[in-house]
């Protein structure tokens, strides 16, 4: 759609209007609003005045239904005063701006009200999500469940968010995937939060990008300056411009007219063509000449957007002034800076906004309001109403326990359950799609991967078979393959679990994403996988190898600190199971809990995430166990599913209980068989989840203060068979902090066993007893706790 040129100064007014309320909203909320403390509550004007022309092309003419965007979190007053001004914003939130419930401080899908594709923070994720939502967008439309007009995903960046190197891993992965229908526009106002940027940066940036294969236009000049440049004298004028440090343009844009007069004449002296060309134009023309820069002209920014006929990548290098419209404009300090009383004032003034109208859609616009009005409504963003989509929930078979042959491990088993899922024709089969930082075959993919290929866009042949080397893997690639191989790269994967696990939101398709990765290099991408439970993206990562029973790779490669991430990550339940038939119980409830959305309201009884979902951490292993010989029942499949239950009941006169999580299982087993010789009712408390067995227990704590005294957490009822003296053991293969707060529940005293310091190579049994979690550790713990002395019959073979 071609946009009418008769309609351009309607949406050069709603431009300012979107800047009046943008900044009326920072302004309200800080100075008129009742607050409670002496916290400032803030907000960015200036961050939001300079993207004023983009929103408004953007919101008001560009975007279609189908497009995503992730906006720069600093412009979120303006992103909603758009979505204030196309109806899919309230007064009320407006005026709770960074409020409790009211629209937040940067754009988020899960706390605002209004059209948000993407949350965004201050930290560069946005820009990669969006080059992984068109990958996402890719692979749906290859399956032939995506039929409509690919969208257009895109990212509004601030220049100084550039510094982020997550990005330039993101654009790295999108040059090799040969990415498609992304746009990233930056907002090249050269100031940043502390200070003014660095001079040239464009120049980086343009290299960078090109090299990476996206097109780069640079929107320098608008009509103003191009014009001026015309005139006799102009090229020195640009000349100058060009050469102009990022502080001095800065500088002078804040000081006004006569400031750039003196300069450029200063610089430049008396030059006939060029004076004439000054002199000509009064202070407040000069000002405005100067700050007509390109990303503020919206007719070549619509012309610009409207003739690009192509999908390939684009980048957008906007100049602009931060603060544009405001008198604050080009000040180091604006980031945070806002305007007095004295200024709204003036600007009030300016806008022609009466007392009491501060709020009104077209208040002070010249043109009726009708007119306006069809603007808006005509805009194709609003097409089809709230983009935010739902999809059927993917039945969930009952998953088989992998026959073991006596040992396994978890990471095994993990991978010949996704087998078994491969080998079938069910939906789910065909709606789980895979993904790995070049570490499939080392975390248990190799099945899957064989049995249904890799992805790509356009088939790739394995040269390997073709050439009948001898090979494990299939390494073919086509639009049918259903793992998606990225390279190594974690901050990358969790992006793209994000990305993915909102397929059902963004393009209405339910896609089952899995993600595998080496525990310790979870912290390596933690900040993605917060960004993507953020915004509730639901997806399973199996983390394995884990801990220091990856003996022999050494510290570098062993984990301490996950189990905590587990714990602590919102919108992530975390598992951390010994055995293959726990391991098949939780990967079948996963399938369905990352499908759930429920209510958001909290339950003051139920633990919250039972009725909406999230996202899964299984934390796995390669160590191979004895598997015990059982059929787990459903309710001891619920028990496992809720984080613990016995796997040696406690007799009647418990003195002590060992309470174990994941691999150290055979340690604790054997620690009490050998304890049982002089402590006959010794129990051992199998730990499944202690995120879920946390969870339960603060969720009812939370429900018995909120006057539901008969709430009871799982670990309470399991516990509540013991004597408050009884002494529990704990251990983990992992920091010990994971499992020491059991002792809480009831008051009973805790011995805590785990990793707490760096690895390093050798068998599982050295670093086993040097960390002190085997079995001769344990049962020293136990003996401390039963008053020191060693048992009399009690031995570790």
């Amino acid at each position: 759609m071609t946009f009418p040129r008769s309609d351009l100064h309607l949406l050069e007014d709603l431009e300012r209007k979107a800047l009046w309320l943008s900044t009326w909203t920072v302004h309200n909320a800080n100075a008129i609003r009742l607050k409670t403390d002496d916290l400032k509550v803030g907000g960015h004007q200036a961050s939001s005045a300079s993207l004023s022309t983009l929103m408004a092309v953007l919101y008001g003419v560009l975007l279609r239904p189908e497009d995503r965007v992730a906006v720069k979190p600093h412009a979120a007053p303006i992103f909603h005063a758009w979505q204030y001004l196309l109806g899919r914003q309230t007064r009320e939130n407006l005026e709770n701006f960074r409020g409790f419930g009211g629209a937040q401080s940067y754009p988020s899908r899960t706390k605002d009200a209004d059209d948000v594709d993407f949350s965004t923070g201050s930290v560069g994720l946005g820009g990669a999500i969006t080059v992984f939502a068109s990958m996402i967008q890719d692979y749906l439309a290859a399956k032939n469940w995506n039929k409509g007009t690919p969208g257009r995903m895109i990212s509004i960046l601030g220049d100084a968010e550039l510094d982020e190197g997550n990005l330039y891993e993101a654009l790295l992965e999108g040059k090799k995937y040969n990415l498609r229908n992304c746009w990233w526009f930056i907002d090249y106002n050269r100031q940043s939060l502390d200070a003014v940027t660095q001079d040239a940066q464009n120049v980086l940036y343009r290299d960078l990008f090109t090299s990476l294969g996206w097109e780069v236009i640079e929107l320098k000049y608008g009509q103003l300056l191009k014009a001026a440049f015309a005139e006799p004298g102009g090229e020195k004028l640009r000349a100058w411009i060009d050469a102009c440090p990022n502080q001095d343009f800065a500088a002078l844009t804040f000081k006004g007219g006569a400031a750039w007069r003196a300069r450029l004449m200063d610089d430049l002296g008396d030059q006939g063509a060029f004076t004439r060309l000054i002199e000509a134009r009064s202070d407040d023309e000069l000002a405005a000449l100067m700050a007509n820069l390109g990303g503020h002209d919206m007719g070549s920014l619509l012309d610009t957007l409207q003739g690009i006929d192509h999908d390939r990548p684009v980048c957008f290098l906007l100049y602009t002034v931060k603060g544009y419209g405001l008198p604050l404009a080009g000040h180091k300090d604006n980031h945070s800076g806002q305007l007095n009383g004295t200024q709204m004032d003036a600007l009030r003034e300016d806008h022609a906004i009466k007392l009491g109208h501060e709020w009104e859609p077209f208040e002070g616009l010249p043109a009726s309001r009708v007119e306006y009005q069809r603007l808006l409504d005509s805009a194709p963003f609003v097409a089809k109403g709230l983009r935010r989509y739902t999809a059927e929930q993917i039945s969930v078979p009952a998953l088989p326990v992998p026959a073991t042959r006596g040992h396994m491990s978890t990471q095994e088993a993990f991978g010949k359950i996704l087998d078994d899922i491969a080998r079938g024709t069910s939906d789910l089969s065909q709606r789980v799609v895979t993904m790995a930082p070049d570490v499939a075959t080392s975390t248990g993919l190799a099945g899957w991967v064989n049995r249904t290929g890799i992805f790509a866009k356009a088939p790739k042949e394995d040269r390997f078979r073709d050439e009948g080397i001898p090979s494990m893997q299939k390494w073919a690639a086509s639009p049918e393959g259903r793992h998606i191989e990225l390279g190594i790269a974690e901050m990358n994967l969790f992006t793209l679990l994000g990305a993915a696990g909102l397929s059902h939101a963004l393009f209405g398709e339910r896609l089952i994403p899995v993600g595998t990765l080496y525990d310790p290099f979870i912290e390596r991408g933690k900040d993605a996988l917060n960004y993507a439970c953020y915004q509730d993206s639901r997806f399973i990562v199996a983390a394995t190898p884990s801990g220091i029973t990856l003996a022999p790779e050494g510290g570098a490669h062993q984990s301490i600190g996950t189990p905590l991430i587990g714990i602590s990550q919102d919108g992530l339940a975390s598992f951390e199971p010994a055995y293959v038939d726990e391991l098949a119980a939780i990967m079948e409830w996963s399938f369905d809990y990352v499908q759930r959305d429920g209510e958001t309201s909290p339950d003051p009884v139920d633990w919250l995430r039972d009725e909406t979902g999230g996202a899964v951490y299984l934390r796995l292993s390669t160590n191979k166990l004895e598997q015990p010989d059982r059929n787990l029942s459903e309710t001891q499949k619920r028990d496992v599913i809720n984080g613990a239950y016995w796997l040696r009941e406690p007799g009647p006169s418990c003195r002590l209980v060992i309470a174990y999580t994941g691999v150290v299982a055979p340690e604790a087993i054997k620690a009490a068989g050998a304890i049982a010789q002089d402590q006959r009712d010794v129990g051992v408390l199998a730990v499944t989840s202690a995120d879920r067995l946390n969870a339960g227990w603060h969720a009812a704590d939370r429900a018995r203060a909120l006057g539901h005294m008969e709430a009871q957490s799982h670990i309470e009822q399991l516990l509540s068979n013991v004597s408050r003296d009884v002494d529990i053991v704990t251990v983990t293969d992992g920091h010990p902090l994971a499992l020491s707060w059991l002792g809480s529940v009831l008051g009973q005293r805790v011995r805590p066993l785990g990793v707490e310091h760096f690895g390093q190579t050798g068998t599982i049994a050295d670093l086993y007893r040097a960390h002190r979690i085997d079995s001769a550790a344990i049962l020293r713990a136990a003996e401390v706790a039963c008053g020191g002395r060693p048992f009399r019959l009690s031995r570790i073979a």
